[in-house]
């Protein structure tokens, strides 16, 4: 994969996903990502979530993927000393702290600003650094649940338990913690590029709850100005939060497999139709009466399933592709998704080896650049893997 970032180099203090995530999206850019850890064990999400081998779990394989380790106590003189030696190499340091650990340590914003003015300092927690929560300690399901990304229903039992929204909200935004990382490496780049050309860097905050409704924008902007919407045509109707309508729905294939069918816009319905063989369909208009768009009666909705079920998954896709109507494949599985050929060949999913826990199964990047495959370039490191090499980059003799 092109290496975008050659040249710049990262330094991060993270434990977890939030300020991980952060550095694997740099260090997957080609960014030099060194990972100041504390000694002896470093980042404990190397025990989190179910480990090959002793020490390295999935998580921490996929987000420190692409990073050196360095151990560093920064409560030591003589480890202080080398942390700021190894900031005044330092593009951008990632803070995946609690709000205020690295002040404590005498390394927040405001001294690694002042030793380096250029620098940009980008930090992703949970809550973010201001406001009344912001020292609460939060794990990923906490910041999807305060930006309302989680529907609880009432059990069987009486307890509360995971339930379903009636309407699409913040519950599209995604998992905090990876799309926390996205705005928060977005913003870190966007700041480079103005210190490059003026020498001044940033602070940038992230909250890992912020982003994710930023991310499900959509949904939350339509129902914050429902109110003032006057016209709802081209609107789907719904029924518990399903959209009912024949033209935008999920039908099974002959193979038993299910394709999301999505021709709402009249081009795209008489071009389904003439791929299967029924001109009769040809011009047929979807149901306009009520105030919303039902794209489709419940009646249309059986057409529909009786003539998508006569061929199969593959045999639908192609003919997509071919007369160029809206209709995908909706997997059900990860194992049908890594099956998919289009996944396959945009190289989403990436196996790699790590010299101790062997085999991994990466997710790769969302993006292709200048047609190059990405690829992993280092394995995620063991605690201070790296502490020996960068110390002589620093011509720092132990």
């Amino acid at each position: 994969m092109p290496n975008l970032l050659d040249g710049v180099r990262v330094v991060e203090s993270a434990v977890l996903l939030n300020g991980d995530t952060v550095g694997m999206l740099l260090g997957d850019l080609g960014a030099d990502v060194i990972k100041v850890e504390s000694p002896p064990a470093g980042d404990y999400l190397r025990y989190f979530l179910g480990q090959i081998v002793p020490g390295v779990s999935v998580p921490h394989a996929q987000v420190n993927r692409n990073k050196r380790s360095v151990l560093l106590d920064l409560t030591e003189d003589a480890d202080r000393d080398t942390f700021w030696r190894l900031i005044d190499t330092a593009d951008i340091f990632v803070d995946g702290n609690r709000p205020g650990v690295c002040d404590k340590l005498g390394v927040g914003p405001d001294a690694m600003r002042a030793r380096k003015p250029s620098l940009v300092y980008v930090q992703h927690t949970g809550f973010g650094a201001t406001g009344p929560y912001a020292s609460i300690p939060t794990h990923g399901m906490l910041m999807n649940a305060l930006v309302g990304a989680h529907a609880v229903q009432r059990g069987e039992d009486g307890l509360l338990e995971r339930g379903s929204f009636e309407d699409d909200g913040a519950n599209l935004g995604g998992e905090a913690t990876s799309v926390g990382g996205l705005h928060a490496a977005l913003q870190a780049v966007a700041a480079l590029l103005r210190a490059r050309e003026t020498g001044v860097g940033a602070y940038i905050d992230v909250a890992g709850s912020d982003a994710t409704a930023m991310t499900a924008w959509l949904p939350i902007v339509l129902q914050r100005n429902a109110e003032r919407i006057t016209d709802r045509s081209g609107m789907a109707a719904r029924s518990d939060g399903e959209m009912t309508g024949s033209r935008y729905q999920f039908y099974e294939t002959a193979d038993n497999r299910v394709v999301l069918f999505g021709c709402i816009e009249q081009r795209f319905w008489d071009k389904w139709a003439a791929a299967a063989g029924r001109d009769d369909l040809i011009g047929r208009q979807a149901d306009t009466s009520n105030d919303s768009v039902d794209w489709g009666d419940e009646a249309e909705r059986r057409l529909v399933a009786e003539v998508i079920a006569t061929k199969t998954l593959d045999e639908w896709l192609r003919l997509a592709a071919e007369y160029g109507f809206a209709l995908g494949a909706a997997h059900q599985s990860v194992d049908e998704v890594a099956a998919d050929p289009h996944i396959a060949g945009r190289n989403v999913f990436v196996e790699g080896q790590h010299p101790v826990a062997g085999p991994i199964s990466y997710v790769g990047s969302a993006a292709i650049v200048d047609g190059e495959p990405f690829t992993v370039r280092r394995h995620a490191p063991a605690p201070g893997e790296h502490t020996d090499e960068i110390l002589a980059e620093l011509d720092i003799a132990r």
